[in-house]
């Protein structure tokens, strides 16, 4: 279970980035590297919103700070 955590973990970072130069430059990080196969685009982005659903749903037990 922690692995899925860390996972989770790394590519929820890996949208919020993703969100953060989109927002900035309009540019699309995950769209430049994957922009050639669309479905592995979408994929990505599905295992984003997933993985930020996870980590929404087990914050609470996994943060100390929130925990207390």
């Amino acid at each position: 279970m922690k692995m899925l955590h860390i996972v989770a973990f790394a590519l929820v970072i890996i949208g919020g980035l993703n969100w953060g130069l989109v927002g900035l430059f309009n540019y699309n990080v995950v769209s430049t590297v994957l922009g050639s196969w669309p479905m592995a685009v979408q994929a990505v982005y599905v295992l984003v919103g997933v993985s930020a659903v996870l980590i929404g749903a087990a914050h609470m037990k996994d943060c100390k700070l929130c925990s207390k």
